[in-house]
């Protein structure tokens, strides 16, 4: 059972191979409008970062002008698993390698924010490199080893193999 108290944040952010603009990454940028569009109405969708765009492809992260950044908020990691893992998302999920460089270091972290919180790029940058530094603690964690909400122990969950969530 969820505690209702407390939301899912996730952010992941890729190093891309082009520029967004470039005909390489056509097929990533086309899909971006029909993926967001599942998300805002999967079930257990909370927020998603954005700027006046629609989506966050053109916010800084990590002062980095060759990474994006993809922020968002989820009832639980259920939820979120569900929506990865099926249609669009899978589908794009299942190209990355062709538009965003293989990069050894975590670029994926989850964390647990009281219920109406909306983290910030800012927090999402600090949750990320403690998961790097640290590897999963309560205060950033992963799919495959998540924590509950106010929980210490680890939950070992079972991620699909190859999909990017192993950390």
């Amino acid at each position: 059972m969820t505690d209702t108290a407390y939301e899912l944040a996730q952010v992941n952010i890729a190093r891309l191979k082009s520029p967004l603009e470039s005909p390489q990454l056509k097929d990533f940028v086309d899909g971006l409008d029909p993926v967001n569009a599942d998300a805002d109405a999967a079930d257990g969708f909370v927020w998603r970062l954005q700027s006046e765009g629609g989506d966050a492809t053109d916010i800084a992260v990590f002062g980095d002008s060759w990474l994006i950044v993809n922020m968002s908020v989820w009832r639980d990691t259920d939820a979120l698993t569900a929506f990865m893992y099926q249609g669009r998302h899978r589908e794009l999920l299942a190209r990355r390698r062709e538009w965003f460089e293989r990069v050894e270091e975590a670029m994926v972290t989850l964390w647990w924010v009281p219920a109406g919180h909306r983290p910030t790029v800012a927090e999402a940058e600090s949750r990320l490199l403690h998961l790097r530094a640290n590897g999963p603690t309560p205060y950033a964690f992963t799919l495959r080893t998540s924590f509950p909400a106010g929980g210490a122990q680890p939950l070992i969950g079972e991620v699909p193999e190859g999909l990017g969530c192993s950390v």
